[in-house]
């Protein structure tokens, strides 16, 4: 331990150029990390606020949601079987406010109150993201497709679906907007194995959110960014060491002739490694969390605790195998040769 410190105290320019580089890469992983949490949350709020459980769609819809649709008899075996099940349906669409200017939203039924808020008819419940638009509770919405307006009776947070705040209607409001009588898909909470029933499919909260038409193809882009520099960070850690350590290797000759062993190298160089990347880490998170709050507003930035920690987990592994494997040459080191060989 004083071995570690001395050194990076005697060559702090090196150890700060090291813990610069972690702190920068750091800090883009962990940017890039809620930048996909936040467009994940704006894509699938609605979802993943869901309770686990079990979406069933017809099989015929390919695994497209909007395609599907569950008749009256297979909705009500499933709803039989667990009081808690409730049938809904999600289509993209659009209101018109006071000024008639369009705002597109996802719209959201239920056939029954639990699981979303209670609409009554001629009401809708939109998210809070809508009061931007200038849109109030008491304000009245159109709709080419329905005969009469609806009221906008309160907010919820946090509740998108696609891109698109989501509004709540009742269910003869639905049908008479997009003229159906079906509803697109059943929902079973709890983590009960799935029913197996003809012409019907079923699917895990996880595996409904790839049925979101760009949420994988999102989310996979910008996780495979963020793995990318967590490997580069590895490397980066790897080849310091290893350039360091090739440095040394008189230094090391000494160490192990007078008795020093190989063991205690190592836990120098881990030392430092510790040192160099929680400090970095700490500055990388506390600019992240500074960040989230000062973020704009409309930016789908969302960087939780759990998701930080989990990061600054991860860089500590990937360090600490980098400057191992940067470290095997040590355990090589004969002591008369690398004297001969290298300088203090």
């Amino acid at each position: 331990m004083k071995m570690a410190w001395k050194e990076i105290i005697k060559n702090k320019s090196r150890f700060i150029i090291l813990g610069s580089i972690v702190f920068l890469v750091s800090l883009l992983t962990l940017m890039i990390s809620g930048l996909a949490n936040g467009l994940s949350q704006d894509n699938a709020a609605l979802i993943k606020d869901m309770p686990e459980g079990t979406f069933y769609m017809e099989e015929d819809a390919d695994e497209t949601y909007n395609l599907s649709k569950i008749d009256e008899d297979t909705e009500n075996e499933l709803t039989e079987e667990n009081e808690d099940a409730t049938a809904l349906s999600i289509q993209m669409g659009f209101m018109n406010d006071a000024n008639d200017k369009q705002v597109s939203v996802a719209f959201v039924t239920a056939n029954q109150a639990g699981l979303f808020p209670d609409v009554a008819k001629g009401e809708i419940i939109l998210d809070e993201s809508l009061k931007e638009k200038g849109i109030e509770v008491g304000d009245t919405l159109t709709n080419n497709q329905l005969s009469k307006d609806l009221t906008v009776t309160g907010f919820v947070e946090q509740q998108k679906f696609s891109h698109a705040s989501v509004a709540f209607i009742h269910p003869s409001v639905y049908q008479e907007m997009f003229h159906v009588e079906e509803m697109q898909m059943v929902f079973v909470p709890g983590e009960d194995e799935a029913v197996t029933m003809n012409g019907i499919q079923s699917f895990a909260n996880k595996d409904f959110l790839n049925t979101i038409p760009s949420y994988s193809a999102e989310q996979l882009s910008l996780n495979m960014i963020v793995w990318f520099l967590v490997v580069i960070s590895g490397m980066l850690f790897g080849i310091f060491f290893y350039m360091m350590n090739v440095q040394k290797i008189g230094l090391f000759g000494i160490l192990k002739a007078i008795g020093v062993k190989t063991s205690t190298l190592f836990q120098m160089m881990w030392t430092q490694m510790f040192v160099i990347t929680t400090i970095a880490l700490a500055f990388s998170i506390g600019l992240s969390q500074l960040f989230s709050v000062i973020a704009p507003e409309g930016m789908p930035f969302h960087l939780t605790l759990t998701a930080t920690g989990q990061l600054a987990i991860v860089f500590l592994i990937i360090g600490f195998i980098g400057a191992t494997l940067s470290g095997i040459q040590i355990k090589k080191v004969q002591p008369l040769q690398a004297i001969q060989q290298g300088e203090m």
